[in-house]
C-alpha cells in the first residue's frame, strides 16, 4: 500500500509547480542545464532586441522579435514547470512523512540491569543508548530489540494500517524511530543519531530536488551539451556567411540575430534537454509510490540493466507456509480413518501447517471440529525436543510429527514403523515435500505430505524475466533434493541449496566476475555480506538494521517478490529517457526543414525548394517552429512523468518499437504541428 497517492496533475502540485518554474529563472540554477541555459541566454538577448526595435527603425517587425521572444520564455519556463510538477510529487510524499515526526520524550535506562529510566529528548539520545517504549508511547530513534515482543505501528512508515510484531533476536529486531508501539513493551539499542535517522532519510530521497544524477544520465547530459556547443559554433559562423553572400552578390538580406537564435533553439536538442532531469526524478517518484525507497539513483538505474536475480525461496517463490496436499495410509489402513487421526491431532494446531491438515479432511472427507466439551482431551503442543504434537482422548493417544519421532514413540510402545511408510517419507522428501507420520497407539495410521506451494502466476512471472534475458536464481536452505524439486515446479533458471553467507557472497561475486548485474532481497543479518555487494540491493523494512544499511533500496511492505516489480520501473526508466531521446532528436530533423529554408530565404533564395511544408511566409515559419519547440515539451511532461509502458519483449523487438513509435512519430508530428500553428499565424495578417 503507498504512503501517498498523488494523482498525476493534482490542482496542489500544479499551483506549486507553477510558481517553482518561475523560482528555476534564477541563472544559478539554469546553470546545471547547458541546453535550456542556452536558451534563457536566447530568451535574454531576443527581448533586448525587440526593446531595440521599439527605440530605433529596425528592418525587422517588432511583432515577430517579441513572437520569438515570448516563446523562448515560455520554452524555458515549460522546462522549469517538468522539473517542478515531477518535484512537486516527491515533496508531497515527504510532506506526509515530515507530519509523523513529533517531538519525542525516550525512557532511556540508567543501566542495562535495573529498570531505572530517565527522561531525555529523543534528539539528546546517543548510539548504544538503551531506552524502554511500552504500549501508546511512539520509538524515539531507529534500533534494534534487544528485549521484549510487541506489536508495532508503522503506518507512518509504510501507510498499511495493520501492526507488525517486533520482537527481540532474529529477522524482526529492527525498530524504525516515529513508529508507535501499540501493545506491551519494548527495550531497545538505539543504532542511528537523530536527524539520521531511516525517516530522515526517507524524507531525503522521496524529496526530488535532492535527488543525484545518474552516470547515465550524466553522459547524457554531457552529449547534449556538446551537441549544444557544436550547433552554436555552426549557428555562429552562419552570419558571417549571410554578409558575404550578399556582399558579393549585391542582392538579398542578411540573416538577423533573431533569426539566427530561433534557429539555434531548433537545431539544439531542447526537448530532451527540458525532460531529462524530469525523467530520472519521476522514476524515483515511482519507485517510491511502489513503497520502495531507493537511497540512490544509481540504484534504480542499475534495475534497468539487471541480468541476474537472486531470489529467496521462502515467501518470494513459494507462499512461506507448507501446506497439507494429501493423506497416504499405511497398508490396511482406511483413508478416513487417517484423516480422522490427523483432524484431531491439528485441533488445536494454529499453525499454518495444523490449519491446512483440517482444511484438507474437511474438503476430501467432510470431516468437521468435535464438541470438545463432550470428549474432553489433553491436546499436547508441539515441542522442539520430542518434534512431535497431538492429542490424548479417552486414552487414546494421536500424535503427529517428524517420521524419527514418531518411529521412537511407536516403539516406546512396542510398535513398529511399517516399511510402506518408510518408503513414502523418502519418497516425499525427495520429491520437494516435508512428510509428516501419524499414529494411533502403537500403530502407525500413514504420513501427510506437506507441500510449501508455490505461489500463483510465479512461473509465468519468470518466464517473462527469461524473455528479457533475465536469469533467475533461487536461493534456500533446503537440500539439493528439496530445492531441484520446487526449483523445476517455480521455473526459475538454476538455484543455490543450503545457502550459506558465505555462498552467497561468493555466487553474486562469480557473475559480477563475469559481467553480469546482480540483484537481490534480503532481511536478516546474514544477508547482510550480499546485499553489501549487490548491484541492486533490497532489504526489507521488516529486517535488522544490518541488513537495510547493507542495502541500496528498502521495501517499506516488506514483500521480496517487489524486486520483479523494482526491475520493471528500472527497465522503465530507460525506456523512459532512450524514447524521448529518440523522439527528440527525430523531431530536430523535422524542423530543419520548416527553419532553415525560412532563415535563409532572403540570402539564398534556391533553398525555397526545401519548403515542403508551404508555409505561408519566412517570418511565420520561423514562428511557427519555435512556438511548436515549446508546445512539445509540455505535450510530452504526462508521458516523462508516467512513463513508457514496457512489455517483457527482446532487445532487437524493443529497439524497433521505439524506431517505429518514437522514431518515425518525432519525423511526422512536428510537420503536422508546425503546418497547423503557421495557418493559424497567417491567419492574424501579422506574419
Amino acid at each position: 500500500m503507498s504512503r501517498t497517492s498523488t494523482r498525476l496533475f493534482d490542482s496542489r502540485v500544479l499551483v506549486d509547480a507553477m510558481v517553482g518554474s518561475l523560482q528555476k529563472l534564477d541563472p544559478r540554477v539554469q546553470l546545471r542545464n547547458p541546453v535550456m541555459f542556452a536558451v534563457y541566454l536566447g530568451s535574454v538577448l531576443t527581448t533586448i532586441l525587440w526593446i531595440n526595435s521599439l527605440v530605433t527603425k529596425s528592418t525587422e517587425s517588432p511583432w515577430f522579435i517579441l513572437g520569438i521572444a515570448v516563446w523562448l520564455w515560455f520554452t524555458v519556463l515549460f522546462a522549469n514547470f517538468a522539473e517542478a510538477i515531477a518535484e512537486g510529487h516527491g515533496k508531497a510524499q515527504a510532506a506526509s512523512l515530515k507530519k509523523s515526526r513529533t517531538s519525542v520524550v525516550a525512557k532511556r535506562l540508567k543501566s542495562r540491569s535495573g529498570k531505572q529510566t530517565e527522561e531525555v529528548s529523543a534528539a539528546d539520545l546517543k548510539v548504544d543508548d538503551v531506552v524502554i517504549v511500552v504500549a501508546g508511547e511512539t520509538i524515539p530513534a531507529d534500533g534494534e530489540v534487544i528485549e521484549g515482543v510487541a506489536s508495532v505501528d508503522e503506518s507512518a512508515i509504510t501507510g498499511e494500517s495493520a501492526p507488525v510484531v517486533r520482537e527481540s533476536g532474529g529477522d524482526r529486531s529492527s525498530v524504525t524511530g516515529g513508529t508507535r508501539v501499540i501493545s506491551d513493551w519494548l527495550i531497545i539499542q538505539v543504532k542511528t543519531l537523530p536527524g539520521q535517522s531511516f525517516l530522515d532519510r526517507m524524507i531525503a530521497m522521496v524529496e526530488g530536488a535532492k535527488r543525484q544524477k545518474t552516470p547515465n544520465e550524466i553522459a547524457l547530459a554531457i552529449l547534449l551539451a556538446s551537441l549544444t556547443l557544436i550547433f552554436l559554433l555552426v549557428v555562429g559562423t552562419l552570419l558571417p556567411f549571410s554578409l558575404f553572400s550578399v556582399a558579393i552578390s549585391g542582392q538579398g538580406y542578411p540573416i538577423s540575430l533573431t533569426v539566427l537564435v530561433a534557429l539555434f533553439v531548433c537545431l539544439a536538442p531542447t526537448t530532451i534537454g527540458a525532460l531529462l532531469s524530469t525523467i530520472g526524478i519521476a522514476g524515483m517518484n515511482r519507485l517510491s509510490q511502489a513503497n520502495v525507497l531507493a537511497f540512490s539513483g544509481r540504484a534504480v538505474e542499475a534495475a534497468g540493466d539487471v541480468d541476474v536475480l537472486l531470489l529467496d525461496k521462502t515467501g518470494t517463490i513459494t507462499l512461506g507456509n507448507r501446506q497439507a496436499t494429501s493423506f497416504i495410509p499405511a497398508m490396511g489402513v482406511k483413508d478416513q480413518d487417517l484423516a480422522e487421526a490427523a483432524h484431531l491431532a491439528s485441533m488445536a494446531d494454529e499453525t499454518a501447517e495444523g490449519r491446512s491438515i483440517a482444511v484438507l479432511a474437511k474438503v476430501q472427507f467432510g470431516l468437521r471440529g468435535l464438541e470438545l466439551e463432550s470428549i474432553i482431551p489433553n491436546f499436547v503442543p508441539f515441542s522442539a525436543r520430542t518434534r512431535m504434537s497431538g492429542v490424548t482422548i479417552d486414552g487414546i493417544e494421536i500424535r503427529k510429527g517428524a517420521a524419527e519421532a514418531v518411529e521412537t514413540h511407536v516403539r516406546s510402545l512396542g510398535g513398529v514403523m511399517p516399511e510402506d511408510v518408510r518408503a513414502t517419507v523418502t519418497r516425499i522428501a525427495r520429491s520437494g515435500g516435508t512428510p509428516l507420520v501419524v499414529s494411533r497407539n502403537a500403530e502407525v495410521l500413514g504420513a501427510i505430505e506437506l507441500k510449501d506451494i508455490v505461489k500463483g502466476g510465479i512461473k509465468e512471472r519468470f518466464a517473462e524475466l527469461r524473455q528479457m534475458g533475465i536469469k533467475t536464481v533461487m536461493i534456500t536452505g533446503d537440500n539439493p533434493l528439496t530445492a531441484a524439486a520446487i526449483a523445476a515446479e517455480a521455473g526459475v533458471d538454476d538455484f543455490l541449496a543450503e545457502a550459506t553467507p558465505e555462498a552467497k557472497l561468493a555466487m553474486i561475486r562469480e557473475y559480477q566476475n563475469g559481467g553480469r548485474l546482480v540483484a537481490m532481497t534480503g532481511d536478516g543479518t546474514n544477508d547482510a555480506p550480499a546485499l553489501a555487494q549487490a548491484d541492486v540491493a533490497v532489504a526489507m523494512n521488516s529486517g535488522t538494521q544490518a541488513a537495510k544499511e547493507a542495502g541500496n533500496m528498502v521495501d517499506l511492505d516488506s514483500n521480496p517478490t517487489k524486486l520483479i516489480e523494482i526491475v520493471n520501473i528500472g527497465k522503465q526508466l530507460l525506456m523512459t529517457r532512450g524514447s524521448l531521446t529518440t523522439f527528440s532528436i527525430a523531431n530536430d530533423v523535422a524542423k530543419y526543414f520548416a527553419i532553415l529554408p525560412a532563415a535563409f530565404a532572403a540570402t539564398y533564395p534556391s533553398l525555397k525548394a526545401l519548403d515542403l511544408m508551404h508555409l505561408a511566409s519566412p517570418s511565420s515559419a520561423i514562428l511557427s517552429a519555435v512556438i511548436f519547440n515549446a508546445l512539445i515539451i509540455i505535450a510530452l511532461v504526462p508521458l516523462a512523468l508516467k512513463g513508457v509502458a514496457y512489455r517483457p519483449v527482446g532487445a532487437a523487438q524493443l529497439l524497433l518499437n521505439n524506431l517505429l513509435i518514437y522514431g518515425l512519430g518525432g519525423l511526422l508530428v512536428p510537420f503536422i504541428g508546425i503546418k497547423a500553428i503557421d495557418l493559424l499565424l497567417s491567419s492574424t495578417g501579422l506574419f
